[in-house]
């Protein structure tokens, strides 16, 4: 590949060299969202759910003039919690199934779901929430068995299971087994079960069968509510931004199911070399993720077919999906397995423009955002220009350095989606207070502002500026300081906890909806506005 400035300007026998056409093309209209992961909706059971709340947050999307609403990963959380390091790339997290109706189709009392209110409205406490909820939900299931297994609103649980047949089944069996062994990762079982084909022929398959059924409902539970929910967004004209992280556990199903589309020693199961990024902004040791890496040859063997269903699950849940760490698949920093941080790791070439054309293939009307934030070498640059996807500009990476930084406001291109931080970025004000003084003075004379409301300065840049989508993270439209911060990257604990209450929202909406539809109208992001033309 080259770079844009040498395709732009190559000759080729005489003439002027024509660019190819972009693979996708979508993000040709202004919009504003909001970022808020499921997790932190209000509610009185210690975690959100799909519930009156996620709807009344949809109300405020739609009248304060937003189009969008963007979440983490909505998969099963393991250790750490992080909706990045999920057991399964399809599967649905059940601590966000809502317990409320099934209280009202009589699989749980009242009373046997009191226990969550106990727990924290400020804050979601995962430890619990795997010691109370979870064996509600299993308990759901029995109720409903003994029931007769009678429809609930959710659609026929046999079709879904029909439907979904192809990850359901290997997710359900891998989290049943899980649990029979005590909780220890895959590698760890018995040779007989370490791997779904060989799971499925075992005695233990039916030793574990109505554990494996009472995962398929959980998850029936989770689409259908999660279902209903869309419904309502799309009811106020709100599109769903979802996100699928490159990589995947390797305490997942996803590894269990199908091994040899990873990097793993075929006698010890486990990783070759494991996946991160060189030292950058947020760790001078570089982040050690240790996923396992993708076999890439294999997957374009079988013409990414994995992939493709896991996109598909993807666009089933939702309209628009980032894909976090687009870098990958230009190149991929590939860590010894034994190394103790990632800066012994190396760059090797992912599946380049090869994927994305089977993607396009597959999907020609696919909307996905290419989460290009860290190193953008030229060849990643050309590969975000060659598949047409709208790269992501941060606002709070933009200043403190010289005029050409690509995130600054003039420097942005339309498409774009531009934020003041993300998930893993501090609040607006949180990092403003931690910001050197250079930092600190430039956003002041840029913005031409006193710095005293830093997260609605920030905020009225992104609307003002040529990127076409505006996202903006709750925390920062709430003015929260460092306490609403969600993650921290490279710190094991403690994140994805935060929380806020529905008087906050409530709030929000009363003393700041008009000033945010103000703004949606002013800088052209108004949903109910006719669209115009947008320029590249």
């Amino acid at each position: 590949m080259t770079s844009p400035a040498t395709r732009s300007s190559s000759i080729v026998s005489g003439k002027p060299a024509i660019a190819p056409t972009p693979l996708f093309s979508w993000l040709n209209k202004r919009g504003a969202g909001v970022l808020l992961h499921p997790t932190s909706l209000p509610s009185p059971h210690g975690v959100g759910v799909f519930d009156e709340q996620a709807v009344a947050f949809l109300d405020f999307l739609a009248e304060c003039g937003f189009e969008f609403w963007q979440t983490c990963p909505l998969g099963p959380t393991g250790y750490g919690d992080s909706p990045y390091q999920c057991f399964s790339s399809f599967a649905g997290n059940p601590y966000l199934v809502d317990l409320v109706p099934l209280v009202r189709a009589g699989l749980l009392t009242d009373i046997a779901i009191a226990p969550l209110r106990d727990l924290s409205a400020d804050g979601v406490d995962f430890g619990a929430l795997y010691q109370r909820k979870l064996p509600m939900l299993f308990a759901a299931h029995a109720a409903w068995c003994r029931d007769g297994k009678r429809a609930l609103p959710y659609g026929d649980f046999a079709a879904f299971q029909r439907d979904n047949a192809h990850w359901l089944n290997g997710y359900a069996l891998f989290s049943a087994l899980k649990d029979h062994f005590s909780g220890r990762p895959w590698w760890e079982w018995p040779a007989a079960v370490r791997s779904q084909a060989a799971a499925e022929k075992s005695p233990v398959r039916v030793e574990v069968a109505t554990r494996v059924e009472a995962y398929a409902f959980i998850q029936y539970l989770f689409f259908g509510q999660w279902t209903q929910l869309r419904s309502h967004a799309a009811s106020r004209g709100i599109q769903i931004i979802g996100d699928t992280p490159i990589f995947t556990a390797l305490d997942s199903a996803d590894v269990w199911s199908s091994p040899h589309l990873f990097q793993l020693d075929p006698k010890t199961s486990r990783p070759i070399a494991v996946a991160g990024v060189p030292p950058d902004y947020f760790s001078a040791d570089g982040q050690l993720w240790g996923n396992p890496l993708y076999d890439w040859p294999a997957h374009a063997r079988e013409g990414y077919a994995w992939w493709l269903a896991r996109l598909r699950a993807n666009f089933a849940l939702c309209d628009i999906v980032r894909i976090d760490h687009f870098r990958g698949f230009e190149a991929y920093w590939s860590v010894p397995a034994d190394a103790p941080t990632a800066r012994t790791g190396r760059w090797i070439d992912g599946p380049g423009l090869d994927f994305f054309r089977a993607v396009q293939a597959a999907m020609p009307d696919a909307k996905l955002i290419a989460e290009d934030l860290g190193l953008l070498t030229a060849r990643t640059i050309a590969l975000r220009e060659d598949t047409g996807l709208p790269g992501m500009a941060v606002l709070q990476f933009a200043f403190g350095g010289e005029s050409d930084n690509l995130y600054l406001p003039h420097n942005q291109r339309a498409n774009t989606v531009v934020y003041p931080g993300t998930h893993d970025n501090d609040t607006s004000l949180g990092w403003y207070a931690t910001a050197d003084e250079k930092t600190r003075d430039h956003v002041r004379r840029y913005l031409r502002i006193s710095g005293q409301e830093i997260g609605w300065d920030l905020l009225r840049s992104a609307y003002a500026s040529v990127s076409n989508l505006a996202v903006v993270p709750l925390q920062d439209l709430l003015s929260l300081g460092a306490e609403g911060r969600f993650n921290t990257p490279g710190q094991s604990q403690g994140n994805w906890t935060w929380r806020y209450r529905p008087e906050h929202l409530q709030s929000l909406r009363q003393c700041s909806g008009p000033y945010l539809r103000e703004l949606a109208a002013l800088y052209g992001r108004d949903p109910g506005a006719t669209p115009k033309p947008a320029t590249a």
